[in-house]
C-alpha cells in the first residue's frame, strides 16, 4: 500500500502532480498523438517501455491520470482501458490461465457474470459463485487450483456490503490475488487497498469521470500486478483515448465534492422511500435496517449515489414509475451530475439467467436510481409524483 500524501478531497485535485513551483500550464497537456517519434534507433528501444513510444503502450496524458488514481487509492500503480468491462477482462485474463479456478461472490454486475460463466470457461479457467456475505462458503468454494476471489462492494444493484478485511485474510491465508469492482463505493468512500486487498477495478466511465461524456476503466493495486495486466493490456490494445483521458483529469477534480453531496442526497432519499406505502423494500448502505449498516460506517465515509428499491406491484408498475421520472433520466450507467434511473433486469442484469437474478434479489419490480447532484428535495418530488401510478396494494417497507 502507498501513503498518501493529502486526504482525498487534495488528491483528486493534485494527486500524482508535482507541487514545486514552475512556469508552464495548469492543466496537463492533451497529448493527442498515435506514435512519438525519436532521434535514432537506439533511442527508439529505449522509449519502448516508456508511454513517449506508442499510445497503445502509454501516453503522457494517461500516465497523469493514472498516477493521481494511484494515489487517490493508495495503490503502488494504476492503469487506465477503454472501458470498466475492458480493465476487469483484460486484468483477469492476465493474472489466470488455463486451468486456474476463481471463487467470486454472487452478487456482481451483470457482464462480469457473463464473463465469468460463459467467457471464461472457453480459455480453461472455472468460478464458483458464492452467497456474496458467506465467507465460511467462501473458504470452502476455495479449491487446490483457486488463483483469485472476486469481490464487489457496495453491490450492483442490490447494495449488498462485503466486508474487506475479512475477504482479503482470506485471500491472504491461501494465497489468493484478491480483486474487487470498486466503482460504487469510489476511493472517496472506501478504499480497499488500506483493507489488504491486492487489485481494485473501477468502470471510470461513471463516478471518476462524472459527467456521463467518456467511457473508461481503471486498474491500481501492487505493482507487480499491474506490471503484468500492462503486458496484456498492451497486446489486447485496449487502451482509452489522450483526449478521454484529458477528460477524465478534469472529471476526477470535482469527485470529491461531487461524491459527498451524492452521499447526502442518496441517503434522503432512502429515507424517503422507506416509508412511502408504494414501495416494498429499499436497498442503501447508510440506511437504518439495512443488515450490513454497521460494517458499511466502519469502512465507509459514505453510502454512494446508488441506491434501489421494490415497488408494490408488478415489473409493468416498476415500467411505469421510472418513465413517469422526469428528474431522474431513462438512461443505464450512473456516477454523473444528472440523476438517473433503470430497471436493472433490462439492463444492467438482462445478459444473465433469471434463476441467477433471482438468487441475487433482483426482481422485476426492481428500480436502481443514480443520485446526481441536483437539489433533493426536487429529486424526492420526481420520484413521489412518479410513485402515483403504481397500483399494488401498500405494504410495511423492508430495508436491505
Amino acid at each position: 500500500m502507498a501513503k498518501h500524501r493529502f486526504r482525498p478531497e487534495t488528491e483528486a485535485i493534485h494527486g500524482g502532480a508535482s507541487l514545486d513551483k514552475r512556469n508552464g500550464p495548469m492543466e496537463e497537456p492533451i497529448y493527442q498523438t498515435s506514435t512519438f517519434q525519436v532521434t535514432d534507433s537506439d533511442e527508439q528501444v529505449r522509449a519502448t517501455s516508456t508511454d513517449m513510444f506508442y499510445t497503445r503502450y502509454g501516453n503522457p496524458t494517461h500516465t497523469a491520470a493514472e498516477k493521481r488514481i494511484a494515489e487517490l487509492e493508495g495503490a503502488d500503480a494504476a492503469l487506465l482501458f477503454a472501458s470498466g468491462m475492458n480493465a476487469i477482462t483484460t486484468s483477469l485474463m492476465a493474472l489466470l490461465k488455463a486451468g486456474d479456478h476463481i471463487v467470486s461472490q454472487r452478487d456482481i454486475y451483470g457482464g462480469v457474470t457473463k464473463f465469468l460463466s460463459s467467457w471464461l470457461p472457453k480459455m480453461g479457467i472455472e468460478t464458483t459463485f458464492v452467497n456474496t456475505t458467506d465467507y465460511d462458503q467462501h473458504v470452502r468454494a476455495i479449491r487446490p487450483n483457486t488463483k483469485l476471489l472476486y469481490l464487489e462492494s457496495p453491490t450492483n444493484p442490490t447494495l449488498r456490503v462485503v466486508d474487506l478485511r475479512k475477504t482479503a485474510a482470506i485471500a491472504r491465508d491461501h494465497g489468493l490475488i484478491s480483486a474487487i469492482d470498486g466503482t460504487f463505493g469510489t476511493p472517496i468512500n472506501q478504499r480497499p487497498i488500506e483493507h489488504g486487498i491486492d487489485l481494485v477495478l473501477h468502470s471510470g466511465t461513471k463516478y471518476f469521470g462524472g459527467h456521463t461524456d467518456l467511457i473508461c476503466g481503471v486498474a491500481a493495486g501492487r505493482k507487480d500486478l499491474i506490471d503484468t495486466i500492462r503486458g496484456t493490456r498492451t497486446t489486447l490494445g485496449g487502451v482509452m483515448d489522450p483526449h478521454a483521458a484529458f477528460m477524465l483529469l478534469r472529471g476526477i477534480k470535482t469527485l470529491a465534492v461531487r461524491v459527498e453531496r451524492q452521499n447526502e442526497s442518496a441517503l434522503r432519499i432512502a429515507e424517503f422511500l422507506s416509508t412511502h406505502p408504494k414501495v416494498r423494500s429499499v436497498n442503501y448502505p447508510f440506511l437504518k435496517g439495512h443488515p450490513q449498516r454497521a460494517l458499511a460506517i466502519d469502512q465507509m465515509e459514505g453510502g454512494g449515489g446508488v441506491l434501489s428499491f421494490e415497488v408494490e406491484g408488478t415489473g409493468e408498475d416498476a415500467k411505469r414509475v421510472s418513465e413517469a421520472l422526469r428528474l431522474f433520466i431513462l438512461a443505464p450507467s450512473l456516477g454523473g451530475a444528472e440523476s438517473l434511473v433503470s430497471i436493472p433486469v433490462l439492463t444492467s442484469h438482462a445478459m444473465i439467467s433469471a434463476e441467477h437474478r433471482k438468487q441475487m434479489g433482483v426482481t422485476e419490480q426492481l428500480i436502481r436510481l443514480s443520485v446526481g447532484v441536483e437539489h433533493v428535495d426536487d429529486l424526492i418530488a420526481d420520484l413521489d409524483h412518479a410513485l402515483s401510478v403504481v397500483v399494488g396494494e401498500p405494504r410495511q417497507v423492508a430495508v436491505g
